[in-house]
């Protein structure tokens, strides 16, 4: 049940931080992906590429189509006031 926990705490980060702050953790695990991507032998640098790509892919678009839903959202409201 730790790993609950550790969701919930999680939770509560992301709700208590700025885009700027998460902004930081996307630049600091991005550097993380780049370190680890330099590490992976010749011969298996198409293959890591393209676990990226798939990994990326499955992630940006739910991502941005949650953007571009709530900034529907946020136009729709300031519309009405």
């Amino acid at each position: 049940m730790q790993i609950m926990k550790l969701f919930q705490v999680a939770d509560r980060y992301c709700k208590e931080s700025s885009w700027k702050t998460l902004a930081l953790l996307k630049i600091c695990l991005f550097s993380i992906g780049v370190m680890v991507g330099m590490l992976v032998p010749k011969e298996k640098k198409k293959a890591a590429f393209g676990i990226g790509t798939v990994a990326f892919l499955s992630t940006y678009f739910p991502l941005m189509g949650k953007f571009f839903r709530t900034w529907q959202q946020e136009n729709r409201r300031t519309q009405y006031e």
